[in-house]
């Protein structure tokens, strides 16, 4: 429910009771409580004990501004503030591979956020590098580096590489994410957009095997029918997509995106199960974002290696393919990953520059995607508007 907020924060030591005391400025104080559980954090030299506690806000109004207060009757947090989205133009800001060190885009989104410029902020994975790590301390330390927008803007996220440690156990308890999968897959409404998170991560980590994939295929072949069977009343007309690891790259690195056939693209195994492309096509996925790689690539529509642009002159007009973004540029204290020389059809524009990108969504037919460049102090790199009047399958708008 966009006009719910989950407000979640930890304590070394347990109280008793978990409490969001928040208004609507200048109005009077509510209360809601909610609840805690002991989170252990252990490796072979130590146990530690912490305490995640998470209270839920509903039937918030859109578009007001509220400020809240979090904790107990006995030590409170100081005063944060948020500004529920409305049902009309959405602004996001997305990035994936932002770590505690080296977290190079970290202080233009806080000054974004101060502007009050996002509804929410996407994550797409490879989170602090490595939530586990400290026995959990350098999960505590971003924590505490990402409040600044975390604690006023929903920060939403996806599961990558780096946080496969003990099955994703520290993502899946430091995180409350929407759905039944504790965060590995979900979908939610805001504004006129339906996003889907899904998990990369199934299909290249041996411990989850085919289960695991056929629950998350199965789950987001369910999700793709029941939102396409309402676009003909328009109500989130765009579908959106992120995970972590792309379908496709033109990087130099040895990563499965720069092979033709990615697993997430055409699936496992010799029969190629459980491919996601063809889903996309099928449903008239729109948008799809990406990580993992640390640059910035954007694609023309494309499908199965072919461009299907909408028109020369205007090429994400009623385009006939997906568009994909690779957006793992947040900041990291690993290097850069290099392009190679060649640079091939589907791919539109691209840059080694670390940084983030902005969305923003109008209406139901228009949308605005740019990317900022922290290397370059917040230099436009990258934009460009998707127009769209035309919801049908991208397989039947090629006919």
């Amino acid at each position: 429910n966009p006009n719910d907020i989950v407000v979640i924060w930890s304590t070394l030591k347990t109280t008793v009771e978990s409490i969001v005391n928040y208004r609507v400025v200048k109005e009077s104080f509510q209360y809601t409580s909610g609840n805690s559980f002991l989170f252990v954090n252990v490796n072979k030299n130590e146990k530690r004990d912490q305490y995640i506690h998470s209270v839920v806000l509903h039937n918030l109004k859109p578009g007001a501004k509220y400020e809240y207060i979090c904790g107990s009757r006995f030590s409170w947090s100081k005063m944060f503030w948020f500004v529920v989205p409305t049902n009309n133009t959405v602004r996001l800001a997305i990035f994936g591979d932002m770590g505690y060190k080296n977290a190079t885009s970290l202080p233009y989104l806080t000054t974004d956020v101060s502007k009050k410029m996002y509804d929410a902020i996407f994550h797409l994975g490879d989170i602090a590098y490595d939530l586990y790590m400290g026995n959990g301390r350098v999960a505590d330390k971003f924590m505490e580096l990402i409040q600044p927008i975390a604690a006023h803007v929903p920060y939403m996220v996806c599961p990558g590489n780096h946080e496969e440690y003990k099955n994703y156990r520290h993502y899946k308890k430091l995180f409350k994410m929407p759905g039944t999968s504790e965060g590995l897959w979900y979908s939610f409404n805001l504004g006129p957009a339906h996003f889907i998170s899904i998990s990369t991560e199934v299909y290249y980590l041996a411990q989850f095997k085919i289960n695991l994939i056929n629950d998350q295929y199965n789950w987001l072949l369910k999700d793709l029918e029941g939102i396409t069977a309402t676009h003909c009343d328009r109500t989130h007309p765009w579908i959106i997509m992120y995970g972590h690891r792309p379908m496709y790259c033109s990087n130099y690195d040895n990563v499965d995106c720069t092979n033709h056939l990615t697993l997430t693209r055409v699936g496992v195994t010799s029969s190629h199960r459980f491919g996601l492309e063809e889903l996309l096509n099928i449903f008239g996925v729109d948008l799809v974002m990406w990580a993992h790689v640390h640059s910035y690539e954007r694609s023309w529509p494309v499908y199965d290696y072919e461009v299907y642009n909408g028109s020369y002159e205007e090429p994400y007009h009623n385009p006939r393919a997906p568009v994909h973004i690779n957006v793992g540029s947040g900041g990291t204290r690993f290097s850069k990953t290099t392009f190679r020389a060649y640079i091939p059809e589907w791919s539109a524009y691209r840059t080694a520059y670390q940084g983030y990108m902005r969305m923003q969504i109008f209406n139901e037919t228009h949308l605005y995607l740019e990317q900022i460049s922290v290397d370059e102090e917040g230099l436009l790199l990258d934009n460009f508007y998707y127009y769209e009047i035309v919801y049908y399958p991208f397989k039947e708008n090629r006919t």
